[in-house]
């Protein structure tokens, strides 16, 4: 009777029973996500505190630490149910961006010539025409960009023998954006209140990062494996180069990024992809590397044809406006930046991997012919339904091998790397920054070769460690299967 009452009493415990404790699963994924928010919260404080810093060495430890947070977050995030990892990366991802816009543009000008771009473009003029120094645009300038002689004080200004001060680079020169990044600030500048100066791009790039989030989410949803979607989205989400180089700077790379991850992860090979990558290359002209990733596996001379028409058409629908307005001024200062950063023969400010094997001349044309030829390889031997894997080896090759000191062209790597979860490739935007920020105080080391070569040999150990995993994973299975094999051929002799 007594074992009767005591089994009814766990049955149905009375009103003043304690619940039961939850299950350690549960407890365990409350203490993770705790963990994740903690770890986010700290990630946006060391944001927020390094975006303020007065001095590079400052800078350069805030964003050690923001990486090293960074990482342990998406490590973390891993074994989150894909619920509450969702809500993590998409908090996570507004909170780091809205972090970006506490301080004006901390390690790049660019934006100045962004906002004067647009302010042309309103006043009916193309920005391809004049450039900021010339005297028919001196009835648009303000003390914001064109600083008086007494204000000319402080980082980021050029002083014009003609006695002009410029908040922006290259005043002397027309502009080098293509068509789309033109329409871009136009419309940046008339949705902007008068006088408010850089923060309407600042909070156009928060959207441009966490719409391309969103558009991650959905992606890796649809086409990969909705339980490991928040993680890899979290490496685009949570980045802290996204926040400072999408945000902070904002740079129009991330429009370009934006259309890429669309152009890859929602549409099949055909006009809609090469439309939209049509539209990325003409916001940058960096995008074209992913071109063959476009359309890995596809053989067929129509396919091809109407991918590669389609972004064609629409980069010459995007330029002609400007044709009409300026001729062949369109490609404003293009060459002459091409010739400026090294890329021309005989030019050695590039390369740095390849200099240290070859001759300076030799370089440029080895490293045209290793583009060429992983291009090629992306094309027929790529994956169709992960086009996002070749696009990410050859745009990664191409940073490698060209080793820019510009850390916001590896933006599109880090959108590839979350679609595809290569993890390793970071590093190319890790030695880009490194460039960037410490080049200038390290004269006649060779960072350039060092910070490259370093995030070389991190990708080359990265897939040395995958490859190692799947072949376990391979004979894993094969074991399996063969035990499985081996039973019941057991059971069929035991009958």
């Amino acid at each position: 009777m007594t074992d009767v009452a005591a089994s009814h009493r766990q049955q149905h415990p009375g009103p003043d029973a304690a619940p039961p404790s939850p299950r350690p699963s549960a407890r365990s994924a409350r203490l993770r996500v705790a963990v994740i928010a903690a770890l986010l919260a700290a990630l946006t404080a060391v944001v927020v505190g390094t975006l303020q810093a007065g001095d590079t060495g400052r800078l350069l430890a805030g964003y050690g630490v923001a990486w090293a947070l960074f990482a342990a977050a998406v490590w973390a995030v891993r074994k989150v149910p894909a619920r509450a990892a969702t809500v993590l990366v998409l908090v996570g991802s507004a909170a780091i961006a809205l972090a970006g816009l506490t301080a004006q543009p901390r390690t790049s000008n660019d934006m100045y010539r962004y906002a004067w771009d647009g302010r042309v473009q309103a006043a009916g003029i193309s920005p391809y025409a004049h450039p900021p120094a010339a005297p028919e645009l001196a009835h648009l300038r303000d003390p914001w960009l064109f600083p008086t002689q007494e204000a000319c004080e402080g980082s980021g200004l050029t002083h014009m023998s003609s006695g002009l001060c410029v908040r922006m680079n290259r005043p002397a020169v027309p502009t080098i954006y293509p068509p789309v990044a033109e329409g871009w600030y136009l419309a940046v500048h008339t949705l902007s209140p008068p006088d408010s100066r850089h923060k309407p791009l600042q909070v156009g790039g928060a959207v441009l990062a966490f719409g391309t989030t969103l558009a991650l989410l959905h992606v890796l949803r649809r086409r990969g494996d909705p339980r490991r979607a928040p993680a890899r989205a979290a490496l685009w989400a949570w980045c802290p180069a996204v926040t400072l180089e999408a945000v902070n700077n904002a740079h129009i790379d991330t429009l370009g990024v934006l259309f890429v991850v669309l152009a890859l992860g929602t549409a099949t090979a055909g006009t809609r992809r090469g439309a939209l990558l049509g539209a990325a290359i003409a916001v940058k002209l960096l995008p074209v590397l992913a071109l063959p990733g476009a359309l890995s596996g596809q053989r067929g001379p129509a396919r091809v044809l109407r991918v590669a028409a389609a972004a064609v058409a629409v980069v010459a629908l995007a330029y002609l406006p400007y044709v009409v307005a300026s001729g062949a001024g369109v490609l404003g200062y293009l060459p002459g930046y091409l010739h400026e950063e090294g890329y021309e023969p005989g030019h050695v400010r590039r390369f740095a991997l390849l200099r240290l094997l070859l001759p300076d001349a030799a370089a440029g044309v080895t490293a045209a012919a290793l583009l060429a030829l992983t291009g090629l390889y992306v094309w027929w031997r790529g994956d169709p339904a992960r086009p996002w894997r070749g696009a990410l080896l050859l745009t990664g090759v191409a940073l490698l091998l060209f080793s820019p000191n510009y850390p916001w062209y590896s933006l599109l790597v880090i959108a590839l790397v979350a679609l595809d979860g290569r993890w390793e490739w970071l590093a190319v935007s890790l030695a880009g920054t490194a460039l960037y920020l410490v080049g200038g105080l390290l004269p006649g080391f060779p960072l350039q070769a060092w910070a490259y070569g370093t995030a070389a040999i991190v990708i080359a150990a990265g897939a040395w460690l995958r490859l190692g995993g799947a072949r376990r994973i391979r004979v894993r299975g094969s074991s399996r299967s063969t035990a499985r094999s081996w039973g019941r051929t057991r059971a069929d002799q035991g009958c």
